[in-house]
């Protein structure tokens, strides 16, 4: 079972109390206390420096250097996305049944051998298929993921995924301010050194994972489904809820530009301002805010304000398709910067509840589950809400702030269920089950 006060059984923390005198105060305090969960941090860390190094120079490479039309990369994509639907909740069912360290060793080294592929991919259908073993095994990978973070996390496991993701935002920008070297570079060479860093990058990431305990698979109680979470109709409204109200991150990266470039006057500088509000106050808030929200009770609360803010957002934003520029443009600041807040209080909700709700002997598979969710959304949002809001113009806004507003107020209802409903090896509430 889980340790209480996040130290896993058989690891020594005595070194724990020298660690602000090795590093500065601050960082200190951010970081987590034991050191499994700081090798977590590292190896997460180095993943996604690499990362997005990848994400900011791939859509380049595959179309400027390889050749690839743009709308063809698109679709393979869309394909690849598409088979990494199916891979999550089995992924996260056999890291409970395997040890989650185990599946994500496996899928990083499959995505060691993905990247590295990527060099010598010359063709649509050769891109599509690597694309796909790549998307798939980064789904399982993430399933994985949630199982370890419900282990290493110990009776906290939704503050230690709040500040997992603090560190995870700042090294996905350290990539990004990489790539833009090699981007300004140009050459085939210095994007295939992108491409090659980042799959060096699983490598350490492994590496680093072998600090993290091999912890031993959970016994399923008995009578227990195989596939709990399948069946588990309140968990899987959550992960439906989740994934549709996750749906902000969509309107701030993506239609919050579209509308800049093709409804306003406001200059194209402003997305990339954007952009950076979004990484300002998700890294300063994501903390304290989690350390409010950990409980399931707490986190149902927290979509139902997140749910309202991103509302009361995207009304603010249906006021930026008019008037002077100046205008324009301190509208559409004050809308962004209500949905950059309150994309923190969804992520930290769905934090609190994707633990808090799941059995821990299958955290792998009810995590798994989540992802499904936010995958799912994120496949088909992005055509449905660019269409409503690029179409309707302001009214598209308020049926998108309205469409918000409801997904929030559903969050203690359907978090009221799934209470209900638990099974008695569920620890409701937050707190750790007892230790075996």
């Amino acid at each position: 079972m889980i340790e209480r006060g996040g130290n896993p059984a058989g690891y020594d923390d005595s070194s724990r109390q020298e660690a602000p005198r090795r590093i500065p105060g601050w960082l200190a305090r951010a970081l987590p206390d034991t050191g499994p969960q700081r090798a977590l941090v590292m190896s997460s860390f180095v993943n996604r420096v690499g990362t997005g190094m990848f994400l900011a120079t791939s859509a380049l490479y595959f179309t400027v250097i390889v050749g690839i039309p743009a709308r063809r990369v698109g679709t393979g994509l869309s394909l690849a996305g598409l088979a990494a639907l199916l891979g999550s909740v089995p992924a996260g069912t056999l890291a409970d049944r395997v040890g989650p360290r185990t599946v994500q060793l496996v899928t990083l080294a499959v995505q060691t051998v993905t990247m590295a592929l990527f060099v010598v991919v010359h063709s649509w259908w050769a891109f599509t298929v690597v694309a796909a073993f790549d998307y798939v095994a980064d789904a399982a990978n993430n399933a994985a993921r949630g199982a370890m973070i419900g282990r290493v996390g110990g009776e906290r496991p939704a503050l230690f995924r709040a500040k997992l993701r603090t560190f995870v935002s700042v090294a996905v920008v350290a990539g990004t301010l990489l790539a833009a070297v090699a981007i300004q570079i140009g050459t085939r060479g210095a994007y295939v050194t992108v491409i090659l860093v980042n799959a060096v990058s699983y490598v350490v990431c492994a590496l680093l994972l072998l600090r993290v305990p091999n912890f031993t698979p959970l016994p399923r109680p008995e009578g227990a489904r195989r596939f709990a979470a399948l069946a588990d109709r309140p968990y899987a409204a959550f992960a439906v809820l989740n994934g549709l109200i996750n749906l902000q991150a969509v309107v701030v990266t993506l239609l919050i530009p579209l509308w800049i470039a093709s409804r306003t006057h406001i200059p194209h500088w402003a997305a990339a301002a954007v952009f950076g509000l979004n990484f300002v106050l998700g890294t300063a808030l994501m903390q304290p805010v989690g350390r409010r929200i950990e409980t399931t009770e707490q986190g149902g609360k927290a979509l139902r304000v997140a749910g309202v803010a991103i509302a009361v957002g995207c009304a603010v934003l249906a006021g930026s398709g008019s008037g002077p520029r100046w205008s324009e443009t301190l509208v559409l600041f004050a809308g962004a910067a209500v949905l950059c807040a309150a994309g923190v209080w969804v992520t930290a909700a769905g934090f609190s509840l994707s633990f808090g709700l799941a059995p821990a002997h299958a955290q792998g598979q009810y995590q798994g589950l989540t992802l499904l969710g936010l995958d799912a959304a994120g496949a088909v949002g992005p055509a449905l809400l660019t269409a409503l809001v690029l179409g309707l113009g302001g009214p598209g806004w308020i049926v998108l702030a309205v469409g918000f507003a409801a997904a929030g107020l559903a969050g203690p209802v359907v978090t009221r269920w799934a209470e209900r409903t638990r099974p008695a090896d569920v620890a409701v509430g937050g707190a750790a089950p007892e230790p075996a």
